[in-house]
């Protein structure tokens, strides 16, 4: 198993640096897979030994080796992140059918975070295609393990968070974007699959997270009230809680209310 985390963080890291190209490129309409690689300052292809996870930017000390431009940390901070997800994923499900659905929510959660950071929206061509991979891929293990009633409720979990996310957007569009009703359901087939529990626990702590960050970002930038602040991330964010604490939270309020 040691080795497989191992493994897994690995592939993070290497998936981790495609999505820095992602995260550049999909705002911009442009393909993700031509050109190569090239620093957007000096329009130089990034060789293969400038290429490595992590350890490049490292070596060139955050600069690009062609014209010494800054590179930004973000770039080995995203390939960290996504390989740190890889290995909690690993640790959380285990060897088992699941693990890749939820290897790709990280990796597509990681870009439309850091997009919708950037440019305040969540990409259509991002979304969408989630839904039928994730209940493609989460249909292995509906099949294989025989999890038909999980795999219902993520159907009904889906119908559900995209019911109430486009009520909110409905009643209050200022404060809901129409990618956040679209993402909503990418989220729910992920939580539904775990459990009813985890998918409350995962919507109420975007809402939870989301505000007291806001707060927080409005007050520290001199804002208003009617400073933008991305609500994709948090969206994320309540899926990670409700997937790697929401069963504990949801049994320990339940436990609470029920004494």
């Amino acid at each position: 198993m040691a080795a497989v985390i191992v493994l897994l963080g690995l592939l993070g890291l290497a998936i981790g640096s495609f999505l820095n190209v992602v995260i550049w490129r999909v705002p911009r309409g442009e393909s993700v897979v031509h050109p190569p690689s090239h620093c957007p300052s000096c329009d130089q292809p990034i060789a293969a030994r400038d290429n490595i996870p992590v350890l490049s930017w490292l070596v060139l000390r955050g600069k690009c080796r062609a014209c010494a431009s800054p590179i930004s940390i973000r770039y080995p901070l995203v390939e960290l992140a996504t390989g740190a997800l890889y290995v909690a994923f690993g640790l959380r499900f285990g060897i088992h059918a699941d693990l890749p659905a939820y290897l790709y929510l990280a990796a597509v959660g990681i870009a439309l975070a850091m997009i919708d950071i950037d440019v305040l929206r969540l990409p259509d061509v991002l979304t969408l295609p989630s839904y039928p991979v994730a209940l493609a891929l989460l249909a292995i293990p509906a099949v294989v393990d025989s999890r038909g009633e999980d795999y219902l409720r993520c159907v009904l979990a889906m119908l559900a968070l995209v019911a109430f996310y486009g009520l909110v957007w409905f009643i209050h569009p200022a404060g809901m974007g129409r990618g956040d009703v679209k993402l909503s359901g990418v989220v729910g087939i992920y939580l539904g699959w775990l459990g009813w529990g985890q998918v409350a626990v995962g919507a109420f702590s975007a809402f939870l997270v989301g505000g007291i960050v806001s707060v927080v970002i409005i007050l520290a930038a001199g804002g208003g009230r009617k400073t933008k602040v991305p609500f994709g991330p948090f969206m994320l964010v309540g899926a990670l809680i409700g997937i790697f604490a929401g069963h504990p939270i949801a049994h320990a309020y339940t436990h609470a209310i029920g004494h």
